[in-house]
Order: C-alpha cells, then structure tokens, then sequence
C-alpha cells in the first residue's frame, strides 16, 4: 500500500485539507484538495482531484451535532472510501502561532498541545481553531502521527529592532514582542525563487502576500529580516476586515470614551474594520475594484498607499532592492493593484510591463528593469507537507 501526508487548516468556520502521495525520492504529488466551509451555518464539503476535476459534494443541514469532530469523521471516511490504495502516514496541521520557543515544526503530544493552547490569546481568532482539529484528530485516529508547522516559524531569524516593542523589558521577557506571520508561505516563495531570480534570492527581496489578510516580508538571502505583523496578525496592513497598525490612542479613546469592552474590541479590530469597514461595501478587492463609488474607492487607496509605504521602509531596512513579489488571492490576479503599487518605485529602478502584467506574468518588469518584479503562486500546503515528511521521516 502507497503512504501519503494529509494536510489539515483549520479555522472557525471552515476546514482545508489536501492529501498528497509520497512517491520515489520522497517526492510529494497532489492526490486531492478541498474543504468544508460555512461550519455553525450552512455546513458544505467540496474535494477536487490533483488534476482538478471534481471529486465530490456534499451539504448538511445546520445541527448541534454536525461540529468541527464530525465533519473531520466524514472527512477521514471520505478519504479512505475514495483512497483506498493509500495510508495516510501522517497529518499536518498550520498552526498560526509557535510563540518564541517554537522555531521549526514539532510532532505534537499532550504536552505540546498544552503549550500551544496557552498561546491562544496571543492569536484569539486562529489558534483555538488551529489546534481543534489535531485534538479531535488524536481522538479518532490516535495512532497516526501529528505534526504542527508554524506560521511565525519562518520569521525567528529576526534580531535586534526587528523583535521588540518600545515597552519595558519585564513585558518583552514575557512574549510581549513581535512575531510576524504567513511564514509558511513566504517560506514557500523563499524557497521557489532561484527557479524564477536567483540573483534576487541571493539578495534582496520583498514578498507581497496581499489576500484577505495581508503582510509583507523583507528577504536577505532567501531569510526573513522583517514582516509588517508582529505581536498578532491584525498588524501592518489594512487586510479584509482587519485595521493593520493601529495608534494605541485610538484603543484607549475607544475604551475609555466610548466604553467598549474587550470582545467589543476584538470584533471591530478584526472583524468589523480593514477594506470592508472603509468602503461599507465589501471586504472582497475584486467587489471594491468594480465599484465605482467614492467609499470603495477610498478603500482600495488606503490600502495601496499603505503597502508603498511599507515598501519603502523595507527597501532602507535592506539597503537596496532587488526584487519584489506578489503572492496569494489579491497578490496573484489583481494587476490594477500590482500596477499602482509599481508604477510609484520607478524611482528605485522598477518599470512595469503593462501586458506582461495583465497577463499576471510570471515576470512583470520590463527586462531592462533594474528591480525585477513577479508574480508567483503560494502553495502553504505544500510546504506543511514536507515539513511533515522531514518531521517523521520517509
């Protein structure tokens, strides 16, 4: 019988998973990807082969009893009914947050568990959900191994300024600090570049991953030196529904003026505020990009002009550029984001190739552009699963 490695990301309302064959010289082909969304609402399951075409459907009727557990069953029966020549040798989960001792991914026990629960509130709306599924997963399936790969994993090659707050030391000692996130992915980037610049993997790169959240990566040899998010994921950017950097100000204004309380607090940080709170309309760019009003508009600026400015300061952090790359949902097939994002660094040596762009490139500077500039699919999962196989070897 052939193994595989099953990849798992769990949110609140929804499930991800991808399983992949592990075949001669541990190379990794994808048998199939899907997910359950719309969990504590309109549960739905869709799963689409490697080569993309449909694999199967299915739809519950909201009920206490269709919960995260039951649907990971379905999910594991669904596997085996449709995969039965293949044992699945192990499952990876994404887990948002590893804290500071967590550098590199871990094969997770009781004890791990435990310790990646109690930094829940340092990612209140990701971890819980991150860390459900692995618990349920021991439950039903105890002998498979489990293995938890993080997203600030990839950014604790950060020193000095980089990690710290201007706050008493007492606090940093205690993880108050900055972390940054989406490491999986900029690992993922990181580790595709030299097929596409190797002169800006060897040197000077910044990664755009521009989706529903967002943040940016300042690479120096294919290594992490800095990120927008730090202490928690609604850092740096505005994002879908998340504020990006905040002035405390407003947050004690908010709490003392207005007395909103902690989840009064939560909810509009992270729910309630970013491209949908700006425009009233929508947290989706592809929505705010045909709308035509002078609130959508707004949005799509603020955030354009948020992610210049980060720009900027990363191109002084890294005494130069080299490169610069765009990734996930709005990085990969908004070119009128790309195209106002570039056209404002020509003064770096960056010029756009407006049809390569359109095309969503891969390359989309011109070939005498001294900043070269792509746009380059991200593939988390992927990078979970090798983590796993180098976790529990194969």
């Amino acid at each position: 019988m052939k193994e595989a490695i099953a990849v798992i990301n769990g949110g609140s309302s929804s499930i991800k998973f991808s399983l992949y064959e592990i075949g001669k010289d541990r190379r990794l082909e994808s048998c199939c990807r899907g997910q359950i969304e719309g969990i504590g609402v309109d549960p739905n399951f869709t799963a689409k082969a490697g080569d993309g075409k449909e694999m199967g459907k299915m739809r519950w009727k909201n009920h206490p009893d269709v919960t995260h557990r039951f649907l990971l069953s379905y999910l594991i029966d669904w596997t085996s009914e449709n995969f039965k020549d293949l044992q699945v040798k192990a499952v990876g989960h994404r887990v948002v947050h590893g804290g500071a001792h967590y550098r590199e991914p871990v094969r997770v026990d009781e004890k791990i568990l435990e310790h990646l629960g109690a930094l829940a509130p340092l990612a209140p709306l990701h971890q819980p959900h991150n860390l459900a599924p692995i618990a349920a997963i021991a439950g039903l399936v105890p002998d498979v191994p489990q293995v938890a790969c993080f997203d600030t994993a990839f950014h604790s090659t950060h020193t000095g300024p980089e990690c710290h707050f201007a706050l008493p030391r007492k606090l940093t000692a205690q993880g108050v600090r900055r972390y940054g996130f989406h490491g999986l992915s900029y690992e993922y980037i990181a580790d595709r570049l030299p097929e596409y610049d190797k002169k800006a993997a060897a040197g000077r790169t910044v990664v755009l991953h521009l989706g529903s959240g967002a943040s940016m990566c300042a690479l120096k040899g294919g290594k992490s030196v800095a990120s927008t998010m730090g202490f928690s994921a609604a850092d740096g950017l505005p994002m879908g529904t998340r504020t990006g950097t905040m002035d405390p100000g407003v947050l004690l204004y908010l709490m003392q003026e207005k007395k909103m309380g902690p989840w009064e607090m939560e909810t509009l940080l992270y729910r309630e505020s970013g491209l949908l709170g700006v425009s009233g309309i929508s947290n989706d760019m592809r929505v705010l990009l045909e709308n035509e009003s002078p609130k959508a508009m707004e949005a799509v600026d603020l955030f354009v002009y948020r992610i210049r400015k980060e720009l900027g300061g990363f191109a002084s952090v890294l005494e130069g550029l080299d490169a610069v790359v765009f990734t996930a949902g709005i990085g990969e097939n908004a070119p009128e984001i790309r195209r106002r994002i570039c056209e404002k660094f020509s003064w770096l040596g960056l010029e756009l190739d407006d049809r390569a762009n359109l095309g969503n490139g891969p390359r989309i500077s011109t070939p005498g552009s001294r900043v070269s500039a792509w746009v380059i699919p991200t593939d988390e999962e992927i990078m979970i699963a090798r983590h796993v196989l180098d976790v529990i070897g194969g």
